[in-house]
């Protein structure tokens, strides 16, 4: 072979003369539209696919309302348990406190005790040794003595009485029982009114002389023994007593504890929850990333070979249709841990802080399920929530009483029992303002006693409240047409006014030094 390679004169490297290739066969209709179908094919079953994504969206949010529905009643839970735990140490507090101021009533009790009973042995034994003889009781004869002592009678600690009563064959008239100590009674033939009155008046003689020599004072010794056991009972309640903080301390270390061990499962669950829930959104990421390259391979197809057909052409152009916008992400801010309450609220849990501390756990709030749709985001971020509940003084269920007395008094109202009627504006007034007392005392009571926002009372409430009591009383008093009480209702009047004046003078006091304070104000 000859190679037409020519060099050149100057030496240098020779030039081949370029070659044009040789153009590639065109391919068949049948192919193109094959290959069409195929790119078509794999759209629609990636859309099918990423059709899935707005459920899982919807049920990834309803998961995070879950978990922070769940934590919101691990964080009840505890707040009912410190709530029980603060009562509970409370009443053992209050119960031993009160034992201990009384058991110098209870040393005093004892010792007068002691000695009624030390007394009662003395009479006792100074009656058995008063023997019945027929000297000592007139009218009364060896032969009756000899008959009471067959009947178990022989001194006077052995009878208590003599008493009238039937004959015990039912015959005759009534004849003179004798009642003895230890129970049942006897007659004995011969001793009647006239000898039973005698025998009465030596027991009685008998017991002034026993009463009157029974000791009056306690031995020291008894004493003694008395303060023994009263100090031995003070020392062990006061014990008790020092015990009641740190076993309410060890209570409240135990539930941390087991609220924490909750908080941690809770949290592995979310974070093994938010890995599948982040796997399967990059699987739908990236099925949305391969439509995207399908349908642009079908554009570059569709532009390189042209129409293909009538039935293709419709295929294609809903597969170029735009791809749905992906849903936002439910990712929220965290949370921060609620705030440490204030110190005089959690004396009573310095022990429980030292215990071991779960690591901090971002809390996701609540998301809005009528936010999602496939081109919103989540929403706006949802409010805080409020800081954890802490044990606190909770209103007393005292306050029942007034309350029940307004919502009858706003049924029945008043000036109206009896034979009374009272004026037409009398009866509305009066059922307004029993009305209004009771649904404001329901207002500041009910919340008052939820163990999540426990405590007191507003300072003026007791005022204002028996203020309004003298109101509605004056008004029945001057509604009485049949007793002239119009000066006690004139003064009782005064004094409603003056209540109400302190009260909301109190109350508006109360409500000042909040805002002072930069807080909101007590209802």
């Amino acid at each position: 072979m000859i190679d037409s390679t020519i060099p050149p004169p100057d030496g240098s490297t020779p030039v081949r003369p370029a070659t044009t290739p040789s153009p590639s066969p065109s391919p068949s209709i049948s192919d193109i539209r094959t290959e069409r179908r195929r790119l078509i094919e794999s759209i629609r079953a990636l859309r099918r696919l990423l059709d899935g994504r707005r459920s899982f969206e919807l049920a990834d949010r309803r998961r995070l309302n879950r978990e922070a529905r769940d934590r919101g009643r691990a964080e009840a839970a505890h707040g009912r348990s410190l709530q029980r735990i603060h009562e509970k140490q409370a009443r053992k507090e209050r119960s031993l406190t009160r034992r201990l101021n009384g058991l110098d009533g209870k040393r005093q009790s004892q010792e007068r005790q002691a000695l009624a009973v030390l007394r009662r042995e003395s009479v006792e034994r100074t009656l058995r040794g008063s023997r019945l003889t027929a000297s000592e009781v007139n009218g009364i004869g060896s032969g009756l003595v000899r008959a009471l002592r067959a009947q178990g009678i022989s001194t006077a600690a052995d009878f208590k009485r003599v008493s009238w009563g039937k004959a015990p064959n039912g015959k005759g008239g009534e004849v003179l029982y004798i009642h003895r100590t230890h129970g049942g009674k006897i007659h004995i033939n011969g001793i009647g009114e006239h000898r039973g009155r005698p025998l009465m008046e030596w027991r009685r003689a008998a017991v002034a002389r026993a009463e009157a020599r029974a000791p009056r004072e306690l031995p020291p010794d008894e004493r003694h023994r008395i303060a023994e056991i009263i100090e031995t009972e003070r020392t062990r309640l006061r014990t008790e007593l020092s015990e009641a903080p740190r076993t309410a301390e060890a209570a409240r270390a135990e539930a941390l504890r087991l609220h924490t061990e909750a908080l941690a499962r809770l949290t592995t669950a979310e974070r093994e929850a938010a890995r599948l829930a982040a796997e399967r959104r990059s699987e739908f990421d990236a099925m949305a990333e391969r439509l995207l390259v399908h349908q642009a391979e079908l554009s570059a197809h569709v532009d390189q070979y042209g129409d293909v057909g009538r039935r293709v052409r419709r295929a294609q152009s809903r597969a170029l249709r735009p791809a749905p916008a992906t849903p936002a992400s439910p990712t929220l801010p965290a949370i921060p841990a609620p705030r440490t309450p204030n110190a005089p609220h959690t004396r009573h849990m310095q022990a429980a802080s030292h215990a071991p501390q779960a690591p901090h756990v971002p809390i996701r709030p609540r998301v809005d399920l009528t936010k999602t749709g496939s081109n919103t985001g989540p929403g706006p971020t949802p409010a805080l929530p409020a800081a954890a509940p802490v044990p606190g003084v909770r209103a007393s269920l005292g306050w029942l009483l007034p309350i029940l007395y307004f919502g009858l008094t706003a049924v029945v109202g008043v000036g109206e029992l009896g034979d009374n009627t009272a004026p037409v504006g009398l009866m509305i007034a009066s059922r307004l303002l029993a009305l209004a007392a009771t649904a404001e005392l329901l207002r500041l009571w009910i919340p008052r006693r939820n163990w999540r926002t426990p405590g007191p009372m507003p300072s003026g409430t007791g005022p204002q409240a028996f203020g309004v009591f003298l109101a509605l009383t004056a008004g029945g008093m001057f509604a009485d047409e049949k007793s002239d009480v119009f000066t006690a209702a004139c003064v009782v009047s005064v004094l409603a006014a003056l209540l109400l004046v302190i009260g909301t003078g109190l109350r508006m006091n109360v409500a000042q030094r909040a805002r002072g304070r930069g807080g909101n104000p007590s209802p």
